[in-house]
């Protein structure tokens, strides 16, 4: 799919406090791939193969999703982590299907604002929460700078 930009400083915190040699800066950058991994793995998608390397704000993530959903789910959970700017997605799919579209919350959007855009019915907005489970709990719990996937309607 490519490279996808993320808001640095918005998003889920999971790394901490940066460190100061090069030594502590390789052993950081595999605490954040790993716990990036963490992540992934705790929301249960399935990705055969699995790999995350971080370089400064950029992740790259490698490794074989089931479908194109959960490709695109991991790429938004690795993107929404306070301290990566970008996604480098080098992840294959199992079964190809069509790409979403990512949209970035910003102040004063709603699901049903962001679905009356996409869809022109602002009624549509469970099919946004929906595509954006388990990251998103509650319809009315998103954030300025979030990025959100946006599938297509069938």
């Amino acid at each position: 799919m490519g490279l996808f930009s993320f808001i640095k400083d918005a998003g889920a915190n999971l790394f901490g406090i940066g460190k100061s040699t090069a030594e502590e800066a390789i052993a950081e950058a595999n605490s954040k791939a790993d716990k990036l991994i963490k992540a992934i793995n705790s929301l249960g998608f399935e990705v055969k193969d699995l790999k995350v390397n971080v370089n400064e704000d950029t992740a790259i993530i490698y490794g074989e999703a089931s479908d194109q959903a959960t490709r695109e789910k991991v790429i938004l959970v690795v993107g929404n982590t306070e301290g990566i700017a970008s996604v480098d997605d080098r992840m294959t799919t199992a079964v190809q299907e069509p790409e979403a579209q990512f949209h970035t919350v910003v102040r004063g959007d709603s699901l049903s604002k962001i679905a009356k855009v996409f869809y022109g019915n602002a009624m549509k907005y469970p099919v946004i929460f929906e595509a954006n489970k388990p990251m998103l709990t509650h319809p009315d719990k998103i954030y300025p700078g979030q990025v959100l996937r946006i599938p297509p309607l069938d």
